[in-house]
């Protein structure tokens, strides 16, 4: 009777299990659903000043910038032998707006020193007029051109303060930086809102940056020259940007060289010159497509 006892006692016990189980299941998944809203609030709570880390140590509204950057127009530098090319998709809002006379996304800073935008317009503005006067200073003081690298870091270490002072927002705005000089050469640099800054062979920002990027990785070639890396870009925006056809209301392209004097020349394609870059392009892919 002792046994039967013990048995019929297991036995209830395995009864219950069943229920027992599907109980810490249900709790399981009813805790995983309170961290992520609890996750989701401590966003919310640890967003509203740029100055606050996170407990994961992040800064949201840097973040935040970075990712508005992600929603503006592709822009795509490419390091050639003998110079560089920076190439912008230029987004048209609507039919009755009258482009710009003047280059929408490339800015020519100093005579050695030009750079492509992508984000928020008037940011970049701001920024690219403290590297002028940064530039021109630096110029009238030690009469010679201002270093590359150095311009870009002073005009970083600005977009880093924004991320570290009360009252302040980040500059929703990423460069492409290309420049020459008697140091290091043609140079490309990238910058984000972070400040953060590095020299790139091939780089790409703004939308798709993550897909252009992994074209640039296949087709890069550390000896290509001016017009071979020009073809590359144009490559990169064509298979990245939404629009099916591209003309030169889409599309500026900017080079960077140095002529037979050695004086450094910012070139930016006319409306002829981009056509026809463009018109190449197609005209190469179709041959492609059909071999």
């Amino acid at each position: 009777p002792h046994c039967a006892s013990v048995a019929a006692t297991s036995g209830d016990v395995r009864s219950v299990r069943g229920p027992a189980v599907q109980w810490r299941h249900a709790w399981g998944h009813t805790a995983a659903a309170w961290g992520s809203q609890r996750r989701a609030a401590m966003a919310r709570r640890y967003d509203s000043r740029t100055t606050i880390f996170s407990p994961e140590g992040r800064l949201y509204q840097v973040e935040y910038a970075m990712e508005a950057i992600s929603n503006a127009g592709s822009c795509v530098g490419v390091l050639a032998k003998d110079g560089i090319v920076l190439a912008a998709e230029k987004k048209i809002t609507s039919k009755l707006l009258e482009t710009a006379k003047t280059a929408e996304k490339m800015y020519r800073i100093d005579e050695h020193v030009a750079c492509a935008v992508a984000g928020l317009t008037a940011d970049a503005n701001i920024l690219i007029n403290d590297c002028r006067v940064a530039s021109q200073r630096y110029r009238f003081t030690y009469q010679m051109p201002m270093p590359v690298e150095q311009l870009v870091q002073s005009i970083c270490d600005r977009k880093q303060g924004y991320t570290q002072y009360g009252g302040l927002r980040p500059f929703g705005v990423s460069f492409l930086f290309a420049g020459w000089d008697e140091h290091h050469g043609f140079q490309l640099y990238q910058s984000d809102p972070s400040g953060n800054f590095g020299g790139w062979k091939a780089m790409a920002i703004g939308a798709n940056a993550q897909s252009s990027q992994s074209i640039l990785k296949q087709d890069y070639d550390a000896e290509m020259d001016l017009e071979a890396a020009t073809k590359l870009a144009i490559k990169v925006l064509a298979k990245t940007m939404d629009s099916t056809t591209l003309n030169h209301e889409k599309v500026e392209i900017a080079t960077l060289s140095r002529d037979g004097d050695g004086d450094v020349c910012y070139h930016m394609l006319g409306t002829g010159e981009t056509d026809k870059a463009l018109k190449e392009h197609q005209e190469a892919e179709a041959a492609a497509a059909q071999a």
